[in-house]
């Protein structure tokens, strides 16, 4: 009896298993309704990317005959045929242009975000770190750059070097990195002064080790939200930039293309070839902005 009240008093005493920031995070996460319904819908649109070809009848290049000319009539969705979309006003099937289109403008918002990331997080980060003079020069630059119109550079790039789709990824990254510089720099510079910075400075850890080892890691979880947030941000600008026709060429096509086209020929009641790229197009953009607030909501609480 006396063994059995010792062992619930000593079970009593041991202290609650606690857990880790990210696991909470993670928690709050996914108990945002609204999160996970954009996480859902991003699920959707990335399997209807990579799978969708396969449940493609024709080929994204592949003209069909019988509704050339005539598409106001015979070209709407029809499983019969085969154009679950539709087809567009030159004959092509619209379902497997639309999936290469959301493969093409996933691949351009991720790629181009991914580079912006990179590019903003080591600058932002060395600025910060180093402080001072370096860090005023350094930021006195990202100035001048934001008070350049991106769309012009842009524009004047794809001018200069191609429409290729290389120029359009590295573009869209590079044009897009500043405010992201702003923001890591930022946080560096609160977390320069803390504990562990000094620990590692005063071992003698050199100054980029210590950017890349102790400050950027604790930079992920501010890292990861501006990422969701800048991917739909790198899609509205390719939308744009193809939308006036200085973006992916044929045989190649995006959303924004696709939207582009449908719009030119909405006026003969084509409204399919308009309504499904324009579907997808805002699908994946509310998925990206419901993840990127629950990501803001689930790593910092308190700005809710």
């Amino acid at each position: 009896m006396v063994s059995t009240r010792e062992n619930t008093v000593s079970a009593q005493a041991l202290p609650a298993k606690g857990r880790s920031p990210w696991a909470d995070a993670r928690r709050r996460f996914f108990r945002n309704k609204a999160a996970m319904m954009g996480l859902v819908i991003l699920v959707f649109v990335a399997l209807f990317a990579i799978f969708g070809g396969y449940a493609a009848q024709w080929s994204n290049e592949e003209l069909d005959y019988n509704v050339m000319g005539q598409v106001a009539e015979l070209g709407g969705p029809s499983f019969e045929t085969g154009h679950y979309f539709g087809t567009d006003d030159l004959g092509r099937d619209l379902f497997a242009r639309t999936v290469q289109g959301t493969q093409i403008s996933l691949a351009v918002g991720v790629v181009g975000a991914i580079i912006a990331c990179v590019v903003g997080t080591l600058y932002g980060a060395t600025a910060g770190y180093a402080g001072g003079r370096i860090d005023g020069l350094m930021m006195r630059l990202v100035d001048i750059f934001m008070a350049v119109p991106y769309m012009f550079v842009l524009i004047l790039l794809l001018v200069m070097y191609g429409r290729s789709i290389t120029i359009l990824f590295v573009g869209i990254g590079l044009i897009s990195w500043m405010e992201m510089a702003r923001i890591v720099r930022g946080q560096t510079l609160s977390l320069k002064g803390r504990e562990f910075v000094e620990a590692a400075r005063a071992t003698g850890v050199a100054a980029p080790v210590i950017i890349l080892r102790h400050i950027v890691p604790n930079l992920m979880g501010v890292i990861a939200v501006y990422v969701t947030l800048l991917v739909p941000l790198m899609i509205l600008t390719e939308s744009f930039i193809s939308f006036l026709g200085l973006g992916i060429q044929e045989p190649l096509t995006s959303l924004g293309a696709l939207i582009s086209e449908g719009a030119g020929t909405i006026a003969y009641g084509t409204t399919w070839q308009l309504g499904f790229p324009l579907l997808f197009f805002c699908l994946t953009l509310f998925g990206f902005f419901f993840v990127g607030d629950g990501l803001r909501d689930a790593l910092d609480p308190k700005d809710r």
